[in-house]
């Protein structure tokens, strides 16, 4: 029996605010083929369109998809076509879903197909359900038949982060390139086989997993430290002349 969809309710996030700003360059740049493209942006488009899968971490010359590109140039397949021949690669298959767990990769291609974050947990737990129960293919082809997808990128436009930014705001939400592609629990079980046993563990840790030390901080504390040094030697001092009567405390 199958395990019907879980509900949840949207949260309000970035992307379901009207934007009426004049464009610039913190707004995402749209790659579409609704118009006819010279060689060079087709090209651009198809760089695009790896950038959103892959993030920059993973444009590595292995994972490209020749055939596919071909096929996309000569007008064979769409653009949404495209984008789910990159996402059920053996590449993105190895290097995103072979080392995390449902639930990350869940929110891993949301952020990547659907443009925006996952809503909240109950979210993530609905859609884990459908990749478990349909799997790979199946969950995939949930998303790029969504009617969110469709009614934002349709078959013709490349995904994009949906309006990361706020003018209202003092800080808008993260590229979601920052997000590793893998989660802690997989560099756990690399340490365990030894992979980084010749390296301090510091030297292996992403940058949001490492403490906020800075330069500042840093000088703060070593004062601190010899400060604290000075004060406990002259407690010492003052405790010993005490017990030896040369001065009373």
């Amino acid at each position: 029996m199958t395990i019907p969809l879980l509900s949840y309710s949207p949260s309000s996030q970035n992307h379901r605010v009207a934007g009426y700003e004049i464009p610039g360059d913190e707004q995402p740049r749209i790659y579409t083929t609704e118009n006819v493209l010279s060689g060079q942006e087709m090209g651009d488009l198809i760089q695009a369109a790896y950038r959103q899968i892959f993030n920059e971490q993973q444009l590595l010359k292995s994972n490209r998809q020749t055939a596919l590109e071909s096929q996309l140039r000569f007008g064979q397949i769409t653009v949404r076509d495209f984008i789910r021949g990159l996402v059920m690669s053996d590449t993105f298959w190895r290097r995103n879903y072979a080392v995390n767990n449902n639930y990350r990769f869940v929110q891993m291609c949301v952020q990547r197909i659907l443009g925006r974050d996952v809503y909240n947990d109950r979210e993530k737990l609905a859609l884990s359900i459908v990749l478990a129960t349909k799997g790979l293919s199946g969950f995939i082809d949930a998303l790029l038949n969504s009617q969110e997808y469709l009614t934002n990128f349709g078959y013709d436009t490349v995904p994009y982060q949906r309006r990361r930014i706020l003018h209202q705001r003092t800080e808008g939400e993260l590229p979601f390139a920052r997000m590793p592609r893998y989660g802690a629990d997989y560099l756990v079980q690399l340490e365990q086989i030894g992979y980084f046993k010749n390296k301090p563990r510091k030297e292996y840790l992403w940058d949001w997993q490492k403490p906020p030390y800075t330069k500042e901080a840093r000088l703060v504390g070593s004062a601190i430290a010899k400060i604290g040094g000075v004060l406990l030697a002259a407690l010492v001092i003052s405790i010993a002349l005490s017990a030896w009567g040369i001065i009373s405390l």
